[in-house]
């Protein structure tokens, strides 16, 4: 059985997570390719279906990344994605990423529910101890969406990338099981 196959859906108050199919692949690449998306992303470069399935092929179908559609739970419309890359078995570790594709879609919630069902799915169905993401310093609305959710900021690697021709800062934040929503410690 398929890896993707194997993996639970994931019901909130806002949005239903699941697991990606090949059949998204149209909807990740015209989200990936909108200038709104792609601001946000350290990788910038035209996505186009063949990387998406060779990423399907290489990253998801071997469990090194976990990807799942974000849907509208009122309308079953999928918004966005969001990830596990970079999973670590040994280190019970991983990468976390997110987007919301659709613009109409923002600012409702979307991302700091999936964030907070996304990491307790993480934390106890994945056996992960520690979840780390990193973004653009600039990009406000999702640092506060991840303190939301319980990520606590760990440093900030000052002119980090180049993109667009300038220096950017780039912003670490983590999130370790058994943490409250700020950090504290909870066992």
């Amino acid at each position: 059985m398929n890896r993707m196959q194997e993996l639970p859906v994931i019901t909130g108050q806002l949005v239903v997570l699941r697991p990606i199919t090949d059949g998204d692949t149209g909807r990740i690449v015209t989200w990936r390719n909108t200038p709104s998306v792609m601001q946000n992303f350290i990788f910038r470069e035209k996505f186009t279906p063949e990387m998406h399935r060779h990423w399907l092929a290489t990253k998801v179908a071997t469990g090194q990344v976990v990807q799942y559609i974000i849907e509208d739970k009122t309308d079953g419309r999928p918004v966005g994605s969001v990830y596990y890359r970079d999973v670590d078995h040994a280190n019970r570790s991983a990468e976390y990423g997110i987007f919301i594709g659709e613009e109409s879609a923002r600012g409702k919630g979307f991302g700091t529910e999936t964030a907070r069902l996304f990491t307790d799915f993480g934390f106890t169905t994945l056996g992960l101890h520690r979840i780390s993401l990193r973004l653009l310093a600039e990009n406000l609305p999702a640092r506060r969406s991840y303190e939301k959710a319980g990520f606590v900021l760990e440093g900030i690697c000052r002119d980090m990338v180049v993109l667009d021709g300038q220096y950017r800062d780039v912003v670490f934040m983590a999130k370790l099981a058994g943490e409250g929503r700020n950090g504290d410690r909870t066992e």
